[in-house]
């Protein structure tokens, strides 16, 4: 008996959503996380470096601690809709709809299943844009990585002319043009390359990107699953409904050979 009991609940367990679910909460950890860390590394580095006057740097600042509080209510939010989604897995299953398959089969139940899928659809979409977002400080933390490079090589060492190369945060738009010094060249390049900061903040935002990738596909998989919930229920619906007619025509033919039994009966 222990071991059917068991059994009967590892069948109701959703597998794929409890893999998505996981996968989309390891997504946007590792984004909020990793994201915020990469943030505060960025703004001292052009605190130190490339932007001696506050006011030249302040509306960044600005900007990045209001990103940082928008991974605040990201990742809030995500918990909570990764349960429910969850909970919706666990509710469309087979063992846990038997016991609620009079409210999943209504109208009410499909219009909750069908909200769900378009709600994952517009986050979906929206993560896309938020993975192409982080890809942005991946892409310029590369391109100084590469200048570091350069700056190191062999080649670099043996000519003359390295402090022509030169790292210029401005042109990115992250600062003002008129801010002192605004750009890194030679020396004072490599003493950035040789930082714990620009290498912890360029893996933090690599990351942080592949976060917002792995959040990505968890919803493409939580929006699969939705569909074929919402596909399965409707079509329980229709099956249901089938039933009931089925079960009042077998009724009324069971009342009209009854009253044929009793009318013969009294013929007699």
């Amino acid at each position: 008996g222990c071991f059917e009991c068991c059994i009967k609940c590892l069948g109701g367990v959703p597998y794929a959503s409890l893999v998505a679910t996981i996968l989309c909460f390891s997504g946007v950890a590792l984004f909020c996380g990793c994201g915020h860390v990469a943030l505060t590394g960025t703004v001292s580095i052009l605190e130190n470096h490339f932007s001696k006057t506050v006011s030249d740097h302040a509306l960044l600042t600005e900007v990045v601690q209001l990103m940082q509080y928008i991974i605040y209510g990201i990742a809030s939010f995500f918990f909570l809709y990764g349960i429910i989604l969850l909970a919706e897995g666990f509710y469309t299953t087979s063992a846990v709809k038997e016991l609620h398959s009079e409210f999943k089969t209504t109208a009410c139940g499909r219009c909750i299943s069908g909200m769900f899928v378009f709600l994952t659809y517009v986050l979906g979409v929206a993560w896309l844009g938020v993975f192409g977002f982080s890809a942005v400080p991946v892409f310029l933390f590369y391109n100084m990585w590469s200048t570091c490079q350069v700056l190191n090589s062999p080649m670099a060492n043996m000519t003359s002319s390295i402090e022509s190369i030169c790292v210029d945060v401005r042109q990115y738009g992250i600062i003002p043009w008129n801010a002192a010094p605004g750009k890194a060249c030679g020396a004072g390049l490599g003493e950035i390359c040789n930082t714990s900061e620009f290498y912890l903040s360029y893996h933090l935002y690599i990351v942080a990107c592949a976060g917002a990738g792995a959040t990505v596909i968890a919803l493409i998989h939580f929006l699969m699953i939705l569909s074929a919930n919402w596909a399965y229920l409707k079509d329980a619906s229709h099956m249901h409904v089938y039933q009931d007619i089925k079960m009042k025509e077998e009724q009324e033919l069971q009342d009209i050979q009854s009253r044929s039994k009793e009318q013969l009966n009294s013929y007699t």
